[in-house]
């Protein structure tokens, strides 16, 4: 008697999950961001070039004018004074923040952490970072109260030391007010950096250093030939973002100083802001946001590009 066999039922094959239907392209998932750039970036920008190419009071029909507020704008003395204040904040919220977090870093990760342990770090790390976690219009009002000229905390302190003559109206005065929103902003800025470099020393080699211990090398050494070059990218990020941040920087002056005392702390952002709002130079205003976004785009291009020229050298 023969047994006639039978190939077994074929089993149903299990698409992995999270993997689209047949015919589904990726793409559908762009779709969502793709609507709201088109609708939060995009729109508005092209809105405000055309405004940028008209004289308006925002009441009634603009009036074309072409590039005259371009024009206008090259021999307008207080804007590149504001250009100028802009540059020190690049310096006082990514260049000082920049050098002085990859320092804290290093030390908190290289000697704090070996000698009182990962929980005195992470609350020394925390204690750094808490101003990038409190909204500056808090934060700001607090520092205008510190920085009072009549019953400010710090000149009081000051006073009570025996220092009465360093006292100062630290934002009345033109020649202090740029000065002292710069290190206010340090104070803001500088915890950023810091958790960035730190999450960036998690994944350098601990043979390296350990290498260099071997071979005698200073704590300076190991952070100069070790750790500035493994966290290269870190760095480039932190620059970028924090640079990209002082440019369009707009509440800190809003909050501090409005732009004073006689225009000592005005930058773009907030110059715009006078001009469309409160001159209701609609047009002009315009004008100065898109020359803004232009430089911000050109700013992060040239450090994108810087970027990925120091990846293609290491590779």
């Amino acid at each position: 008697m023969t047994q006639t066999l039978s190939a077994p039922p074929a089993k149903a094959v299990s698409k992995p999950a999270g993997r689209p239907r047949d015919g589904l392209s990726y793409s559908v998932y762009l779709i969502p961001s793709t609507v709201l750039f088109i609708g939060v970036i995009l729109v508005p920008f092209v809105m405000n070039i055309g405004f940028s190419l008209t004289k308006w009071d925002g009441i009634g029909s603009p009036k074309w004018v072409g590039l005259d507020n371009y024009t206008k704008l090259l021999s307008d003395g207080a804007f590149w004074s504001s250009f100028a204040h802009n540059v020190a904040l690049v310096i006082a919220m990514a260049i000082v923040p920049l050098l002085v977090g990859l320092v804290l870093a290093s030390v908190l990760f290289d000697v704090i952490a070996k000698r009182f342990g990962p929980r005195t770090t992470a609350i020394l790390r925390a204690c750094i970072y808490l101003p990038q976690v409190l909204p500056f219009a808090v934060a700001g009002i607090v520092w205008a109260w510190i920085l009072a000229p009549d019953n400010g905390a710090l000149n009081a302190v000051l006073k009570a030391i025996g220092l009465k003559s360093l006292q100062e109206d630290w934002l009345g005065d033109p020649k202090l007010a740029l000065y002292t929103v710069m290190g206010v902003l340090v104070w803001v800025q500088i915890g950023f950096p810091l958790v960035v470099f730190m999450a960036g020393l998690q994944r350098v080699d601990p043979s390296l250093y350990e290498a260099a211990d071997i071979d005698g090398a200073s704590w300076w050494r190991k952070f100069w030939y070790i750790t500035i070059p493994q966290i290269r990218p870190e760095i480039y990020v932190v620059l970028l973002t924090c640079t990209v941040a002082a440019i369009k920087s707009f509440d800190k002056v809003f909050i501090l100083t409005r732009g004073g005392p006689g225009g000592a702390t005005n930058v773009p952002a907030y110059y715009s802001y006078q001009n469309f709002f409160e001159k209701t130079q609609v047009g002009y205003g315009a004008a100065i946001a898109t020359v803004l976004t232009l430089i911000i785009v050109v700013v992060m291009a040239v450090l994108i590009s810087r970027q990925n020229k120091a990846e293609e050298a290491d590779s």
